[in-house]
């Protein structure tokens, strides 16, 4: 069963999910601020990092940062805050999900599941004959290695931003609205979809393409949606 790492200054917040996740079966791991989730995740397998956003020394946006130099576990970020500006930043920083206290502990372990499902999907360990190659121009996705490599050059995405990609590139030429994206991607209603879709599509572009700004793969159909341009 998959290791969590929960990190928050609140003991008593660290504790209720403790209990909720270990009835679900999963290993718990604790942290209590960002400096110690850093060490953990150094010293342990770790498979999903549930995080805060307010804490002492390391904050969860810094700790965040610092993890995803190097590391695309899923990160779900935890915060007193509901503005939209506050998720924005959280999904900016690299974090793939984002939970607002007061939470009901079964909506941040379905969470946690949803996560480690599409973590899971994304696993390179198993590798099959009979590749599943996408390929558009210079973009490629080897969908059995999980594998995204630009002009022969290897990109590293996120879990969510591997499954928009993938799920754009296999539909080559059909526009899909944000509510469709993340209908598909996130497995629920698509409700206040577009700031969390958008960041998700920068983040892409970002790494997929040579100029961003002027994207030759990931294009924006105004009033409608994205695709993904069949060169």
């Amino acid at each position: 069963m998959a290791n969590i790492l929960v990190c928050d200054d609140d003991k008593e917040i660290v504790e209720a999910i403790d209990i909720y996740l270990t009835q679900e079966g999963y290993r718990v791991l604790k942290a209590y601020d960002g400096q110690e989730a850093l060490k953990v995740l150094r010293e342990e397998d770790v498979d999903l990092l549930v995080i805060d956003v307010m804490m002492p020394r390391l904050d969860g946006i810094r700790a965040t940062l610092k993890i995803r130099e190097e590391n695309n576990i899923p990160i779900i970020i935890l915060s007193a805050k509901s503005e939209d500006a506050d998720k924005i930043l959280g999904l900016n920083v690299g974090a793939d999900d984002y939970v607002t206290k007061p939470f009901n502990p079964l909506e941040l372990v379905a969470r946690v599941k949803s996560q480690l499902r599409r973590y899971t999907r994304l696993g390179s360990t198993v590798k099959e004959i009979g590749a599943a190659v996408y390929t558009t121009g210079g973009l490629s996705i080897n969908d059995d290695l999980k594998e995204v490599t630009v002009d022969g050059e290897p990109v590293k995405l996120t879990p969510i931003e591997y499954n928009i990609l993938l799920l754009l590139v296999k539909n080559q030429g059909k526009v899909f609205s944000i509510e469709q994206i993340y209908e598909s991607i996130w497995n629920e209603d698509a409700i206040g979809a577009d700031n969390t879709v958008a960041v998700h599509i920068r983040h892409i572009r970002e790494k997929i393409e040579i100029n961003p700004k002027d994207p030759r793969y990931l294009k924006v159909v105004w009033g409608v949606g994205y695709k993904v341009e069949k060169i």
